[in-house]
């Protein structure tokens, strides 16, 4: 087998669900080199030739795919990849209580160290457009618990159609109260406690750090990997997608489209006015001074990278300690693309060291 295929056949297995958000050539290119906004430039032949090398042919193998309800479905019951092999750490399935008359919240929770108590403890909060959740999730949450020394407790939230919002995020914040009361049975540490989520789960992570704070609990650090910070217009609303500019030059040709992203947020928000509630669009928060130091991580080839850009700049101006990544090259998903990638590996690899950092300081 080529090594290309090799890579496509990675790319199925970790991308997941984003093998079918849109990959029809895009209609404008930004040029990753420059430090300022990105410019169209139509002398370039190949569309792809200013996305990170090793990424090109995953983009090239892949036909447009039109996200519908039957696709979703399969996608839920997609099997994930196998898990790591003993010794590896493997998840547990626990249940707590959910929020006041919604069932039980479920968890699964990974210790790379169970006779090790007083751990720093990492609430995840899993991507899939608040819908979906991802194939490949068991063995991402091993890897995470293993490489950050941390017990990791990922929420198996409520999604749509089946609960619409705000049930994600009251699940995501049941969780981290919660864990918070029984911190010893978790094998953690409350005083090193930290969010973290990618794509949607990103958006549940900020809001989640958010409501924390107004809680009176206290977070020692969130990693927000390309989030959804602002829903108001669900991605359809010209007016509003215009505040953004990576939505329109990276709308469709880089895994994530546009398209996709009005579809996930039309079936997340049973009412278009949710969409300037703080709990799906944290970026409209009236105020986000006080929270945990953040680490920020966008795709330059991404229709989300202006919005999670414009929530870490939010943040900064908060006088919140947030450091900010902005993947250069790379594409939405990059955090699951480290073995396709080497660029997307150390991207995500500083990241993560900087997260794990915040979270062994505690507060």
């Amino acid at each position: 087998m080529s090594n290309q295929l090799t890579r496509r056949d990675f790319a199925i297995r970790t991308a997941g669900f984003a093998l079918a958000l849109g990959l029809a050539p895009a209609a404008t290119l930004a040029d990753a080199e420059q430090a300022s906004r990105p410019k169209a430039s139509p002398a370039v032949a190949d569309p792809y030739s200013l996305v990170d090398p090793e990424l090109r042919p995953i983009l090239k193998q892949f036909p447009a795919i039109d996200l519908t309800a039957e696709m979703v479905g399969k996608f839920r019951q997609m099997p994930g990849m196998p898990p790591l092999p003993v010794p590896a750490p493997q998840p547990v399935e626990r249940h707590i209580p959910g929020p006041p008359g919604a069932p039980e919240v479920r968890l699964w929770v990974v210790d790379p160290a169970p006779l090790e108590k007083g751990k720093p403890l990492l609430l995840h909060m899993h991507g899939g457009g608040f819908m979906m959740t991802d194939p490949t999730l068991m063995p991402r949450l091993q890897g995470i618990a293993t490489d950050c020394h941390c017990v990791v407790v990922s929420v198996d939230y409520r999604r749509p159609p089946e609960t619409r919002f705000p049930g994600a995020f009251e699940d995501g914040f049941a969780a981290v109260r919660d864990i918070f009361v029984r911190i010893a049975e978790f094998g953690g540490d409350n005083a090193r406690v930290g969010v973290a989520g990618d794509s949607a789960g990103g958006n549940l992570a900020a809001a989640v750090a958010i409501a924390c704070r107004d809680a009176g609990i206290t977070l020692a650090a969130q990693l927000l990997v390309y989030p959804v910070t602002d829903v108001a217009g669900n991605f359809a609303d010209a007016k509003e997608n215009a505040r953004f500019a990576s939505r329109t030059e990276n709308a469709e040709g880089y895994f994530l489209s546009r398209a996709v992203m009005q579809w996930f947020a039309g079936h997340y928000l049973s009412d278009a006015k949710h969409g300037a509630d703080w709990r799906g669009s944290p970026l409209r928060a009236k105020s986000l001074a006080g929270l945990a130091p953040a680490i920020v991580c966008t795709a330059w080839f991404d229709p989300l990278r202006d919005e999670g850009k414009a929530y870490a700049d939010a943040l900064q101006a908060a006088g919140v300690a947030t450091r900010y990544y902005h993947g250069a090259g790379l594409i939405h998903g990059y955090f699951g693309l480290g073995e396709a990638s080497e660029t997307a590996r150390r991207e995500a690899q500083r990241a993560r060291a900087d997260f794990k950092a915040l979270l062994e300081r505690g507060v």
